[in-house]
């Protein structure tokens, strides 16, 4: 019982897709789980879309280059966010233990 299941996604459902799984913090297979999708649907999505911006700006390699270094600088931000938050409640902590 082989069945072939082919969903069709609208044009604003795929641009909304890319926009969130390069904009967010997570990781792109988990983007694509929470939207139930297949992960490599939507890495075709990013590849097409990126792939049209790309033709204006002649700089494909530079562009995905600076895609994978802003991804890079977003995840390194975000756990720079939590251990920030980690610290002030152990600075806290250890200055209530110290009265």
């Amino acid at each position: 019982m082989n069945q072939n299941k082919t969903n069709s996604y609208t044009a604003e459902f795929r641009e909304a897709a890319v926009k969130l799984a390069v904009e967010s913090d997570q990781s792109i297979s988990q983007t694509a789980r929470e939207l139930g999708v297949n992960v490599n649907t939507l890495h075709t999505w990013i590849r097409k879309y990126h792939g049209k911006q790309d033709v204006s700006s002649g700089n494909q390699v530079d562009d995905q280059h600076l895609y994978d270094e802003l991804k890079k600088l977003r995840r390194d931000n975000a756990r720079l966010k939590e251990e920030r938050e980690l610290l002030k409640k152990a600075a806290a902590f250890f200055a209530k233990e110290s009265r």
